[in-house]
């Protein structure tokens, strides 16, 4: 792969719902619980919503479990996919092809919220028992 050159893709503008909490491998749990106390108390918002992909998966998790022992009676819904993510190599010799790689990446969402969700859904978790 050293005589190819990754092609850069330009990003279509993803708007970001109010509720959502987008972990990435580099922020700090304790960034996404502010956001999350924020959200529940000062916007007095009933759920929010924590995305991540690849490498995040485990801090999504850990900032899940944190913000339902701060905030009691959290309801869960977890959702675990897969997205394709298509990269594209062009040759840095001439008489070479473009080469393009799929590589599949695990994306979680995780639903937290104050009201009852679905309990028929398979990721439902109940909130946590205080005693």
């Amino acid at each position: 792969m050293n005589k190819y050159r990754r092609v850069i893709k330009v990003r279509d503008e993803i708007v970001k719902e109010e509720t959502e909490i987008r972990v990435t491998a580099a922020g700090s749990v304790s960034a996404y619980i502010s956001r999350a106390a924020k959200l529940f108390n000062e916007m007095d918002k009933s759920f929010l919503t924590i995305t991540a992909t690849g490498n995040a998966l485990t801090k999504a998790v850990t900032t899940a479990e944190v913000i339902k022992r701060r905030f009691k009676g959290l309801h869960q819904i977890t959702k675990l996919t897969n997205q394709d993510i298509e990269d594209e190599y062009e040759p840095l010799e001439e008489g070479l092809d473009k080469v393009t790689e799929t590589r599949s990446v695990a994306v979680l969402e995780i639903k937290l919220s104050k009201e009852e969700l679905d309990k028929s859904d398979k990721g439902y978790q109940e909130p946590i028992d205080e005693s």
